[in-house]
């Protein structure tokens, strides 16, 4: 084991470039309440963390928590990966670049447990009572609340009294097979191991609510048309725990966890891709960037690079055959598009009841039929956007920190093919025109928007989205389709190096699991408990 250093060893300056935080500019390395440490006298750390996403920092975080000198370097202007926000439209228009909502770092027990008081670097998270709304083209609309039962069947009801019933007891089976009911469990089991299109349709009777538990399932990215999706049947059951966000954008989770390391002896550089891993005698010693620039390891390199760009970083021998062959199989999601709006104001939804809701994600689309049309246009490389399911994000309607006062935001996005016909460049050709046609969709069914309510417009398609994030291979920004397991593990086949993000268990969203998991390992490797870690002061 490496010895760890004295605490009063300060941190070089000469390493550090400016470190840009989410697009906040200076103020994202402001001291929190821990007295900032000074730079090292080295440019050798113990642990060199290839790439920024929330699970690389909430790894780095734990590892400097625990006294061990880390560097951080991220290839993009601003760190998080797919959990940053930044001012893209306008100022004073933060907008979330990919993920928004944070219901699953919850039960994580870096938050939970609350063990880097994250709240203190400036992560906190909001609940609202509405979650999410269902608007459909012939007016028919339903809506889950947090934690309200009876309040969300009261809005299916209005479309199919039926599946209202359906809802309720599904929702006790869902509780009771948490609590232990062997039936219970064996049913939801039975239940998850069938497509979700199946599952859907022995579940529900209303072509509405297939479609729209079909609609939230598919927001991991992954198509209900396979065995193994048949949860994505009970996602309104989840939604009634509720979608919480952080204030300020789902970036602030990156800033927290940016300002804890720094607040503890570490360095995160930006503008610094990996291009490749400095290997000696079959070890990995450390990482070289695109500039040239050398950042040697003396413990460990933790990558959160994407496996089929790290697998070119060393010989073919050092993985060994079993890993090379893991890297082969791996598939992709269906790629993603989206649009970003500022507007005038925030979007409203009518109700068929009369009035409007306001609400901070909505799954939208005209025809309940529309949830089977992405697979069919995956596999022909087409699109046929007359009826997209839509993931409409615009927590803006209830951070106001968000948007100027008065105003709204919104993140319109739908999953498509990446491999279109005459192949993927074709997106640079077509993304303006298929903006238009989604937008003027997705207007219809508001109760307010129209064109002229549009101050800003962002595009981003599936290209965008590789090219904007490396390992985001293929538009994936979930890793890549993990339906059959097959995840990576966190100690890589080459001696010093370890992997943590949205490959590893238990995959993409932000849970922060992976990150966390992986400190556990590294650390273990080392001696020490991730938990007498957590419980020192320090």
């Amino acid at each position: 084991m490496t010895g760890l250093p004295d605490r009063r060893e300060l941190v070089k300056a000469a390493v550090a470039a400016p470190m840009l935080l989410a697009g906040l500019g200076r103020e994202a390395v402001a001291a929190p309440p821990s007295s900032p440490r000074p730079p090292l006298p080295s440019d050798r750390f113990h642990y060199v963390v290839a790439g920024a996403g929330h699970n690389s920092l909430i790894c780095a975080a734990y590892l400097a928590k625990a006294g061990y000198r880390v560097l951080v370097v991220e290839g993009q202007p601003e760190i998080g990966g797919g959990c940053k926000t930044t001012e893209r439209l306008l100022p004073g228009f933060k907008e979330d670049w990919c993920s928004a909502t944070h219901g699953l770092i919850a039960s994580n027990p870096l938050v939970s447990h609350d063990e880097l008081r994250l709240e203190q670097y400036g992560y906190e998270i909001l609940r609202p009572d509405v979650v999410m709304h269902y608007p459909f083209g012939d007016g028919a609309s339903f809506t889950i609340f947090r934690g309200d039962l009876e309040r969300s069947a009261a809005t299916i009801a209005q479309v199919s009294k039926a599946d209202a019933e359906t809802f309720r007891r599904m929702a006790a089976l869902k509780s009771a097979a948490a609590a232990g009911d062997a039936l219970a469990a064996s049913y939801m089991k039975t239940l998850g191991q069938m497509s979700g299109y199946a599952a859907a349709r022995q579940v529900w009777r209303s072509p509405h609510l297939q479609a729209a538990a079909l609609a939230g399932g598919r927001f991991s990215g992954v198509s209900g048309s396979d065995f193994g999706t048949g949860s994505q049947s009970l996602s309104m059951m989840a939604n009634l725990e509720g979608r919480p966000f952080p204030r300020g954008g789902s970036g602030m989770l990156a800033i927290a966890l940016g300002r804890y390391i720094k607040a503890h002896g570490g360095v995160v550089l930006t503008r610094m891709p990996v291009t490749g891993l400095i290997l000696e005698a079959g070890r990995c010693r450390g990482v070289e960037c695109a500039d040239g620039r050398r950042f040697r390891a003396e413990t460990a390199v933790v990558s959160t690079l994407h496996p089929k760009h790290l697998v070119a970083m060393a010989p073919a021998a050092l993985w060994g055959e079993a890993f090379t062959q893991q890297v082969d199989l791996m598939q992709s999601e269906l790629g993603m598009f989206v649009v970003h709006c500022a507007l005038t104001e925030p979007p409203r939804y009518p109700l068929a009841s009369g009035g409007t809701m306001l609400t901070p994600e909505a799954a939208a689309m005209e025809d309940p039929a529309s949830i089977f049309v992405p697979d069919r246009d995956a596999a022909e490389g087409e699109l046929h956007l007359a009826d997209y399911p839509l993931q409409v994000c615009h927590q803006s309607a209830f951070d106001p920190t968000r948007v100027p006062p008065g105003c709204g935001s919104v993140k319109v996005q739908g999953y498509v093919t990446y491999d279109l016909k005459g192949g993927p460049a074709r997106w640079d050709e077509i993304k303006d025109q298929v903006a238009d046609t989604v937008m003027s969709r997705y207007m219809k069914l508001t109760a307010n928007l129209t064109p002229d309510k549009v101050l800003a417009r962002h595009i981003v398609s599936p290209l965008d989205i590789e090219r904007g994030n490396a390992s985001m291979w293929r538009s994936n920004v979930h890793g890549f389709d993990k339906r059959a397991g097959g995840f990576f593990p966190y100690r890589l086949p080459i001696s010093g190096l370890y992997q943590t993000g949205d490959c590893t268990a238990p995959g993409g969203g932000i849970s922060g699991l992976p990150g966390r998991n992986a400190a556990e390992v590294i650390l273990k490797d080392q001696g020490r408990s991730l938990d007498q870690v957590v419980a020192s002061a320090t």
